[in-house]
C-alpha cells in the first residue's frame, strides 16, 4: 500500500485469537494519544496468546502494545517523537524512560538515518519476530509506520485481518 505523507493518518488496531484464528479490528483514534485508554481497551479483548495493539501516528512513529494477563509489554519506534507527541511521551513515562532534553534530542536527531527505539524489543520474539529483526524493520527510516506495521503483521501470521482493519482506515 503506497501512500504519501498526506495520506498518513493515525490509527489503533487491536489484534487478538479467537478460536485459532487472528481477529483485528479498529479502535478509535483518540486512543493513537491515550496509553491508559490503550491498554485499558487491549485488557477488555479476550485472547488465546494475549492481545497486540499497534499503533501508527501519522508519517511519525509507531506503538507495538501487547498485553498477556496482567503484563503489558510496550515498544515505540522513535524516542525523539516524544517532543511533539502526547503519546510517545506516555511510552516513555510508562517504560520509566527518560523524555530526552534538547540538547539529546539534538544528538539524536543530527543523524537523519538513525532512529533511537525504546522498550521491549523481544514484545512478539515468541510468535516468531526476534529482537533484531523488529529493530531492523522500526529502524527502516524509508518505511511509514503503517508499512512497518503491515510488515510486522505479516511476520506475525495475521496480515490478512490487518490489512482489512487498515483498508477501514484509509478506504
Amino acid at each position: 500500500m503506497a501512500m504519501t505523507d498526506e495520506d498518513a493518518l493515525d490509527f489503533a488496531i487491536v489484534v487478538y485469537r479467537e478460536d485459532e484464528c487472528w481477529q483485528a479490528e479498529l479502535l478509535p483514534v483518540t486512543l493513537t494519544s491515550d496509553l491508559h485508554g490503550l491498554i485499558h481497551a487491549l485488557k477488555q479483548q479476550p485472547s488465546e496468546s494475549g492481545t497486540i495493539g499497534l499503533i501508527a501516528v501519522g508519517d511519525e512513529f509507531f506503538v507495538a502494545l501487547r498485553v498477556i494477563g496482567d503484563r503489558v509489554d510496550v515498544f515505540l519506534s522513535d524516542i525523539a517523537a516524544s517532543w511533539d507527541f502526547p503519546l510517545a511521551r506516555q511510552v516513555l513515562h510508562y517504560l520509566d524512560v527518560p523524555v530526552p532534553d534538547e540538547e539529546e534530542l539534538d544528538e539524536i536527531l543530527q543523524d537523519e538515518e538513525t532512529v533511537l527505539p525504546a522498550g521491549d524489543l523481544s514484545i512478539f520474539a515468541d510468535l516468531g519476530l526476534d529482537e533484531m529483526e523488529l529493530g531492523i524493520l522500526s529502524g527502516d527510516i524509508d518505511l511509514l509506520p503503517e508499512d512497518v506495521l503491515s510488515s510486522i503483521a505479516a511476520r506475525l501470521g495475521f496480515s490478512e485481518p490487518f490489512e482489512r482493519a487498515i483498508e477501514s482506515v484509509f478506504g
